[in-house]
C-alpha cells in the first residue's frame, strides 16, 4: 500500500509542478521562448496583418528579469506606442493546431496591456485593472475575468492552457473551438466554447472574416501583442496535442 501512495503523490506533485510560474517544460514540450535575443529570433517574426508597421528584427527587447535572474522579453515595441495593436504583434514561426500551452508575464505598472493570441485567433487577454469580459485573463468578450486569480503588478503570473482547434467538415465548420485554462494554478475556465474572432482585422487571423465568425480550417502561430506597453513574457513552452474528443480538461 505504502508503495501505491508514494507513487501518486509522485504523479501528482508532478503534474502540479508542470503548472503555474516557474512550472518546467517537460521533455515532449518545445521551448518557444527562453528569455534569449537567440530563441527570440529564431522561433518568432512580427505578424504582417493589415497594420503592420515594424521591420526585422524584432524590436522587442531583451531586458533583466526583475524579479528572478535572468532575462525576459519587453512588449514596448516603439510601432505599438498609443495601443496600435497588429503593429507589432509577434506570432511563433511555428504553426499549431490543437496544443498544450504554458506562458508566464509580468505587468510592472498600472494599465499594462497586451494579450496572448492562441492560433493567431483568440485572444486571453492580459489588461492590468480590467474585471470585466474585456479584462485580465478573460477570453475576450466571451468571459467573465477571474481577476480573483491575478498576483498583481510587479509580480509573474502563468497561464497554463490546453486548446482544440475548431473541427471542419468539407469545409463547413462543425465544431467551435474549446479551451481550458488554469491562472497561477487555479482553474478559470473549463472546456470553454470560443464562438469568434474578436477585434477585427487588426486582430488576427479571421478577425475580418465575417465579423470575425468566419473561422477558417488552418493551424496558426501562437501571438503576443504589442500596445504601446511595457509587458515582460518569458518561460513560454508548448506541446502539440490531438484531442480527438471535445474535451481539453487537465
Amino acid at each position: 500500500m505504502k508503495k501505491y501512495v508514494i507513487l501518486f503523490l509522485m504523479v501528482s506533485v508532478g503534474a502540479i509542478a508542470q503548472i503555474g510560474v516557474g512550472a518546467k517544460k517537460p521533455k515532449n514540450a518545445d521551448m518557444m521562448f527562453d528569455g534569449s535575443r537567440a530563441m527570440l529570433d529564431g522561433n518568432w517574426v512580427y505578424w504582417e496583418g493589415p497594420r503592420f508597421a515594424a521591420q526585422m528584427p524584432i524590436k522587442w527587447e531583451i531586458v533583466s528579469d526583475p524579479v528572478d535572474k535572468g532575462t525576459t522579453v519587453s512588449t514596448n515595441d516603439p510601432a505599438g506606442a498609443g495601443g496600435k495593436y497588429g503593429s507589432a504583434d509577434i506570432v511563433t514561426k511555428r504553426k499549431f493546431r490543437d496544443f498544450r500551452l504554458h506562458i508566464e508575464f509580468f505587468i510592472p505598472s498600472k494599465g499594462g496591456n497586451s494579450g496572448v493570441y492562441l492560433q493567431n485567433r483568440y485572444e486571453i487577454q492580459v489588461l492590468d485593472g480590467d474585471t470585466t469580459k474585456h479584462g485580465m485573463a478573460a477570453v475576450i468578450n466571451e468571459t467573465p475575468s477571474p481577476y480573483y486569480a491575478y498576483n498583481g503588478v510587479g509580480k509573474w503570473n502563468a497561464y497554463d492552457i490546453q486548446f482544440r482547434a475548431a473541427r471542419f467538415k468539407d469545409g463547413v465548420l462543425t465544431e467551435k473551438p474549446l479551451v481550458t485554462m488554469y491562472f497561477n494554478g487555479k482553474k478559470v475556465h473549463k472546456n470553454q466554447v470560443i464562438n469568434q474572432v474578436w477585434g477585427g482585422p487588426n486582430s488576427g487571423i479571421d478577425g475580418g472574416n465575417n465579423g470575425g465568425k468566419g473561422i477558417t480550417d488552418s493551424p496558426q502561430g501562437l501571438k503576443l501583442q504589442a500596445e504601446g506597453h511595457d509587458v515582460r513574457y518569458r518561460n513560454i513552452w508548448m506541446k502539440d496535442m490531438d484531442f480527438a474528443q471535445a474535451e481539453t480538461d487537465f
